[in-house]
């Protein structure tokens, strides 16, 4: 197994990206394995590792499905959906609470 070429952070050469920068160039790595990876030293813990891909074999995103879209809907809309009132928050329903904020004040309140 070969050893992946390491770059100091900002130092990477051109043509490789990372996921979220290929993102914002419309691609998506595609199956590609890890080309290269970043370090970035820190002072008492290991370095941050970010992984690079080459650009000239990733491929287009893939557009946007009416079912995905369907599905993706249907996710956020129980993310949003109060389990204790059963209301629609307008927000996503904080994980640390469980439940929208105002049945979580009168939950603490009660108790």
């Amino acid at each position: 197994m070969a050893a992946l070429p390491v770059y100091r952070w900002r130092l990477a050469p051109d043509g490789y990206a990372t996921r979220r920068q290929l993102r914002a160039l419309g691609l998506r790595p595609g199956g590609q394995d890890v080309a290269a990876q970043l370090e970035r030293p820190r002072r008492r813990r290991g370095p941050l590792v970010a992984y690079l891909y080459r650009i000239d074999r990733a491929k287009p995103v893939r557009p946007m499905t009416p079912g995905r879209r369907a599905a993706l809907a249907k996710a956020m809309t129980a993310r949003r959906t109060c389990p204790n009132c059963r209301t629609d928050a307008g927000y996503c329903i904080p994980r640390s609470l469980g439940m929208c904020v105002p049945c979580s004040d009168s939950f603490t309140a009660a108790a």
